[in-house]
């Protein structure tokens, strides 16, 4: 299994970024799929999730901005991320979940990606 993010990148604040996260050895939608944030000197914290069922949740501090889909023909995790804001900036993570459901743990997560850079400035 691998995941492999790409899309980061430096932009200005009001920018807009898509986050795009290849899947090798299963489906994406077999398992629940996340993405994790991670800043220097705190915890990766949740982001956005899509279960197998498709319900998707995003994180308080994204929402209404970004939002988590999925290409099964491509077999492609997305993050779309709108109206970026300074505090946005961090290293992003895809990651597999172990259950067809989704939470917020980063132990119910089995597969992670190596992370992509994005760095929001004004």
């Amino acid at each position: 299994a691998q995941l492999d993010e790409s899309g980061g990148g430096s932009v200005q604040v009001g920018d807009n970024l898509t986050l795009s996260c290849v899947v090798s050895g299963y489906s994406v939608r077999s398992n629940c799929m996340a993405w994790f944030r991670q800043t220097p000197g705190k915890e990766r914290e949740g982001v956005a999730h899509i279960a197998t069922f498709s319900r998707t949740a995003t994180a308080d501090s994204f929402l209404g901005r970004f939002t988590i889909s999925r290409d099964t023909a491509k077999n492609t995790l997305y993050l779309q991320m709108n109206s970026l804001k300074s505090e946005d900036t961090g290293t992003y993570f895809c990651a597999r979940g172990r259950y067809a459901g989704c939470t917020w743990n980063r132990d119910d997560y089995l597969d992670w990606g190596q992370g992509t850079q994005v760095t929001v400035s004004s």
